[in-house]
């Protein structure tokens, strides 16, 4: 897989996940659409979902519910694409979205691979390779960004680092969408900094690779990465599932 083929599969993900078009993110203007989650729309996804903001690096998809399409597009006519995603600005619009009874939720960045770069990397510890079924009792309070409970039925690969038989690290992946596996990753207090995620999530990364699906990672320990852009705002009644969007070239 290339680095324009997995650049392709996560714009057509991002159309799927906020019902835009593939060619919406690659346009020079901002671009409004209605707020609409579809039936290919990454599977934590939740409404409401009053408002969420996406770039690749050279506009804005907003894609919005009908009663905040004047708020929002009054929002990205008064700063440059780039700065919308930052404060103080963001401030002008969650105080806008409040009357209507929404708040800023989640924001963040979110990592592609670069095929060229992605090495497995080493480190002082032995890492396995563990399936679905040997996360049944992994589901702990220690292993929360690895694993999902709430979502266990997609939890499918994961990679461990152990010190003798004690789990120490562990990255999974979660099938959110068909083509694309998101990575979370947990390493136990004493045994940070010593380059353990590091290695959990490039081995990982190389498998979904050899899977034929896209790995994904947010903000965090990463591996090489072709960029890192991509914040999202996502005002919501209630504490939402936003897009975590994959972002576009350097």
């Amino acid at each position: 897989m290339t680095n324009q083929e997995t650049l392709d599969i996560a714009l057509q993900q991002s159309a799927w996940d906020i019902h835009a078009q593939r060619s919406d993110f690659i346009r020079d203007t901002n671009v409004l659409v209605r707020s609409e989650i579809g039936p290919l729309a990454r599977k934590y996804y939740k409404e409401p979902i009053a408002c969420n903001l996406v770039s690749y690096g050279s506009n804005i998809v907003a894609s919005v519910r009908d009663e905040c399409r004047e708020i929002v597009e009054t929002y990205l006519s008064k700063f440059e694409f780039y700065h919308c995603f930052e404060t103080p600005h963001i401030l002008w619009l969650d105080e806008r979205m409040k009357e209507l009874g929404y708040r800023v939720c989640f924001m963040a960045e979110y990592f592609l691979p670069d095929v060229h770069l992605l090495k497995r990397i080493s480190c002082a510890y032995p890492l396995t390779l563990l399936e679905q079924k040997d996360f049944r009792n992994l589901y702990l309070p220690t292993w929360c960004n690895a694993l999902c409970e709430e979502r266990k039925e997609l939890d499918v690969l994961g990679i461990g680092a152990y010190d003798g038989e004690k789990l120490i690290g562990l990255a999974a992946c979660s099938a959110d969408c068909d083509s694309m596996w998101q990575i979370g990753v947990d390493v136990l207090p004493e045994y940070r900094r010593q380059g353990i995620a590091s290695a959990l999530t490039s081995n990982l990364a190389a498998e979904i690779l050899a899977r034929g699906k896209v790995p994904g990672k947010s903000s965090g320990e990463k591996f090489p990465l072709i960029a890192a852009r991509g914040p999202i705002s996502a005002p919501s009644k209630t504490p939402c599932a936003a897009d975590l969007s994959p972002a576009g070239w350097n």
